[in-house]
């Protein structure tokens, strides 16, 4: 990490070694606990966390932490990347009054010279790294924000992950609301077009992209008679794709900014 005051904690979350993790993925359909953790005391923030997926994989993240009560954002990348792609974006939520966890993704790669963890860990147990394999890691990321936060989740996603967000807020009781930068079909067979999942979200969500990638957006949120605080924002630049929008390299940055400050801050 760039930050020296990162501190990484080893959490005891399952003993069992990688070759008996590959085993029980298919032997084994025991739901694995993915809140529990051990804190160590006078901690610094960010902080350097692992936790387990849903298949005991573990999941490398960074929490962002301003204090016990702000609401908390779940961070997830887009396809290629890894949690590195919220450095700039976290501590500026942070200021904005909202706690974060950043995390890699088995699916995922290199960004910033930064390698993806998770997604390493994932190749060395021969495991799928699909988009749709991520679905999990996203899930138990989502049980672990609860736990460590003790309320409802802000469940941000870019790219293909800001569309399993929306996938899974469809049904996870725990997801407050949704943030997604530039959703799609991406999956093929193996989820619902969204279309059909969108006519039961009923939560407040963002949704935003680049102005280019907007008509397919606003026609797969047609039909629907969406609420005060259920948006989408069309740029009036030309944008970016995922969430580097926010990036201060992206000319129009300010612009997402200004919607998305507007959104959170009248959840």
């Amino acid at each position: 990490m760039k930050n020296s005051a990162l501190i990484i904690l080893s959490l005891l979350i399952f003993s069992c070694g990688n070759d008996t993790v590959v085993e029980d993925i298919t032997t084994d359909t025991t739901p694995v606990d993915t809140t529990q953790t051990h804190i160590e005391p006078e901690e610094e923030y960010p902080l350097a966390v692992e936790f387990a997926s849903l298949d005991g994989l573990n999941i490398t993240g960074t929490i962002y932490k301003i204090d016990e009560t702000s609401p908390s954002i779940l961070l997830c990348h887009q396809a290629g990347y890894n949690m590195h792609e919220y450095d700039e974006i976290a501590p500026k939520l942070n200021d904005l009054g909202f706690n974060c966890i950043a995390i890699d993704q088995r699916s995922g790669g290199i960004l910033n010279e930064f390698s993806n963890q998770t997604a390493d860990r994932a190749i060395e147990q021969s495991l799928p790294v699909q988009y749709v394999d991520a679905e999990q890691d996203i899930e138990a990321a989502i049980n672990f924000t609860y736990g460590y936060f003790k309320q409802p989740v802000i469940l941000w996603g870019s790219s293909y992950s800001s569309a399993l967000a929306l996938h899974i807020a469809a049904n996870n009781e725990n997801v407050k609301a949704v943030v997604s930068f530039s959703p799609g079909d991406y999956f093929g067979d193996a989820k619902p077009l969204l279309k059909t999942t969108m006519q039961n979200v009923s939560l407040p969500y963002f949704i935003t992209s680049s102005k280019e990638e907007a008509a397919a957006i606003t026609d797969f949120l047609s039909g629907r008679r969406p609420t005060g605080n259920q948006i989408q924002f069309i740029p009036e630049a030309a944008g970016v794709h995922g969430s580097r929008a926010l990036w201060e390299t992206n000319p129009s940055h300010l612009e997402y900014w200004t919607a998305i400050e507007d959104f959170l801050l009248n959840l």
